[in-house]
């Protein structure tokens, strides 16, 4: 899920449309297995339940409130999120450490209580998009800093859960390149030993992490970080949507 992110995403940071760039030699259609990112990638929160838990589980499980102002939430991991919160607030790690898995697991509860009040959006060329991938034989799946009870309960209720058949999620993993790693491994046991896995993401931290384990990355500028913003950072492939990259199938045609 930047403290340039402490609010859901803005529909203005996807209002951008028709720009496209790909590597030359990189075939961004052609990769043996996907993950994507779920937060500003696949799909848009128009609720506040996701970001509200955070608060909500440090105060039911520790007692007191934890501030999340400078946390970075877009790119970062749940665990990550907390980590980063307790520690600008100057807490000892002795003093948390032994609490996150209870405020993960409260996160957990609150979010699947709440699931009737989630409102959930499709960014554009989403459907188009995993229609085509999963035409052209690829694996699908997700890798997110989400917690998987989490992660999957946003990919069912936007409709999406049957395109994918793993994931990666960040329960075990507080630093994204670790649960990439992970969501790797499992493409490989769905795809095969030898296929190439592609990162799809919109953060700058998903083209690190993706690049951290030797991995391409496809950044879609829907979340926070504008085309340019994202470009600064070398993906092999960027769009201002996955819509703007589908249409390069039929017109060629690159930024």
């Amino acid at each position: 899920m930047t403290s340039r992110a402490t609010q859901p995403p803005t529909d203005e940071a996807a209002a951008q449309t028709g720009r496209v760039f790909i590597r030359t030699g990189f075939r961004w259609d052609e990769q043996g297995a996907y993950l994507f990112d779920i937060d500003g990638t696949l799909l848009r929160s128009r609720d506040r339940i996701h970001f509200d838990s955070f608060y909500s589980s440090v105060r039911s499980v520790m007692g007191h409130e934890v501030g999340f102002d400078g946390v970075t939430f877009s790119g970062n991991t749940d665990p990550g999120i907390l980590r980063d919160a307790f520690r600008l607030a100057q807490l000892e790690d002795t003093h948390w450490q032994p609490h996150l898995p209870n405020v993960l697991e409260a996160m957990r509860r609150e979010v699947a209580a709440r699931r009737s009040e989630m409102k959930l959006v499709k960014m554009p060329g989403v459907d188009a998009m995993l229609v085509y991938l999963k035409g052209k034989g690829a694996a699908l799946g997700v890798g997110t800093g989400n917690l998987e009870s989490i992660g999957w309960l946003k990919i069912e209720l936007a409709g999406l859960r049957h395109w994918f058949t793993f994931g990666g999620f960040s329960d075990s993993y507080d630093v994204r390149s670790d649960m990439i790693a992970h969501a790797t491994r499992e493409a490989h046991r769905h795809a095969g030993d030898g296929a190439t896995v592609c990162v799809v993401g919109d953060t700058p931290f998903d083209i690190s992490a993706a690049r951290a384990n030797g991995l391409p990355t496809i950044a879609v500028a829907t979340g926070h970080f504008g085309f340019d913003e994202l470009m600064s950072y070398e993906p092999e492939a960027c769009a201002t949507s996955l819509e703007a990259l589908l249409q390069t199938v039929n017109t060629g045609r690159t930024a």
